[in-house]
C-alpha cells in the first residue's frame, strides 16, 4: 500500500513540474523529495512566486490530473535521447555517466524526463494535488514546492 502511494506521489511530482514549468518557466529540478502521500520539488528559480502564480499552478497541475492522460515510459538508448529530447530529459543533478540506457517518462506536451522510478499508468490514478507550503531559498535560488496527494 504505502509502495503504491508512494508510485502516485513520485508521478504528481512530474505533473507539478509540468505546471511549474507553465506557469513560471522554471527549467530545472534540483532535487525531489516522496514520503507517503507527501512529495517535494525542488526547482531552480529566482523569487518567491505570488499567491496567483501557486494558486494557478495547482489548478493546471489537477486539471491534467483530470484529464487521465497516459504516462508513457520510453526506454532508450542515452545518445538517442539526448538526440531526440536534448536538456529537456535532465535535471540538475546528473545522470552517471556510465548509465547508457534511460528510461524517458512522458507526458504529453506537460513533462519530459529521465527517471528510474515506478509510475501509473495516466495521471487520473494520481489524485488530487495539494500545495500545502513553499520556501523560497534567495542565496541558493531555490524553490520548494512541498505537496500532498490525496
Amino acid at each position: 500500500m504505502q509502495e503504491e502511494l508512494e508510485i502516485k506521489t513520485h508521478t504528481a511530482l512530474h505533473v507539478l513540474k509540468g505546471a511549474v514549468r507553465k506557469v513560471l518557466g522554471a527549467k530545472w529540478t534540483a532535487s525531489v523529495y516522496v514520503k507517503g502521500n507527501h512529495g517535494r520539488l525542488t526547482v531552480q528559480y529566482d523569487r518567491k512566486p505570488t499567491e496567483d502564480e501557486l494558486k494557478r499552478i495547482e489548478e493546471l497541475a489537477n486539471k491534467k490530473v483530470m484529464e487521465n492522460v497516459p504516462v508513457k515510459i520510453i526506454e532508450m538508448d542515452r545518445q538517442e535521447a539526448e538526440r531526440v529530447f536534448g536538456d529537456e530529459i535532465y535535471d540538475l543533478f546528473p545522470v552517471p555517466e556510465d548509465v547508457k540506457k534511460l528510461f524517458i517518462v512522458v507526458i504529453e506536451d506537460w513533462n519530459i524526463n529521465a527517471c528510474n522510478k515506478m509510475h501509473t499508468k495516466t495521471t487520473g490514478e494520481i489524485g488530487y494535488i495539494k500545495i500545502e507550503d513553499v520556501r523560497f531559498r534567495p542565496s541558493k535560488k531555490l524553490l520548494e514546492i512541498s505537496f500532498n496527494i490525496t
